[in-house]
């Protein structure tokens, strides 16, 4: 599941997008309002994370501008505290509203709000809920099952089952691996990767017939379906 963040304050945008990704979802960043806007128009989130003041254009600028042709959720971050100043916000088309500083924890809550509800209003595509064989995994709920069986994930795993299922059938390196989960650059010194994928295989295909994830030799991973 992708999301935007639009902040200023950088070590603020890359402390949520570390957090927002091991928590399973994809995070682009912008740094400024005019950034913010394109990135917001041109590409599809199922939610924004929008800092109110804003270099280039402010957050209510950006708002009104993406509301007159996207309903993209929006929660407001801002270092305002005063009641005028949220239900502003809130009128200018925010789902909600948050005042720095604030508990991570609490962002995360309120962005899988968020996502809830503004599921009924899309079309049942599936977009949230995607499949391979008998794995079933939902990107909001946070939950994955295969054959029937609910797997015990914990949240980095969930995580980078996510960005195999939504990747599924193209191969994917460790680099890349942990770029978008770690959010790190991967050092071909290290074994994380390979101890990460190992814990998620323990859980995703020994317990079952068939093997979904599966080893490119010299290239990376793969989850696909195969007739063995």
């Amino acid at each position: 599941m992708k999301l935007l963040v639009i902040d200023d304050e950088v070590k603020l945008a890359e402390y949520l997008r570390k957090g927002l990704t091991e928590e399973g979802f994809v995070v682009d960043l912008a740094h400024n309002g005019v950034d913010g806007l394109h990135l917001a128009m041109e590409s599809d989130y199922e939610l924004i994370v929008l800092d109110g003041m804003l270099p280039g254009i402010d957050g209510l600028g950006l708002l009104a501008a993406l509301r007159q042709s996207k309903q993209t959720p929006v929660l407001m971050l801002t270092a305002r505290v005063r009641v005028e100043d949220r239900v502003r916000g809130l009128q200018s088309g925010a789902d909600d509203y948050l005042v720095k500083p604030f508990a991570f924890s609490e962002l995360l809550a309120r962005i899988q709000v968020l996502l809830r509800r503004a599921r009924p209003a899309r079309a049942t595509d599936g977009a949230t809920v995607l499949g391979l064989a008998d794995l079933e995994i939902d990107l909001i709920r946070r939950k994955a099952v295969r054959a029937g069986r609910r797997l015990e994930l914990t949240a980095q795993e969930f995580g980078l089952l996510a960005l195999f299922v939504r990747r599924q059938g193209e191969v994917l390196s460790r680099t890349e691996i942990a770029e978008q989960v770690w959010d790190m650059n991967f050092d071909s010194a290290t074994n994380v990767i390979d101890v990460a994928i190992r814990r998620l295989r323990n859980k995703l295909d020994a317990p079952f017939e068939r093997t979904l994830l599966h080893t490119v030799r010299g290239m990376g991973y793969v989850l696909e379906s195969r007739d063995e």
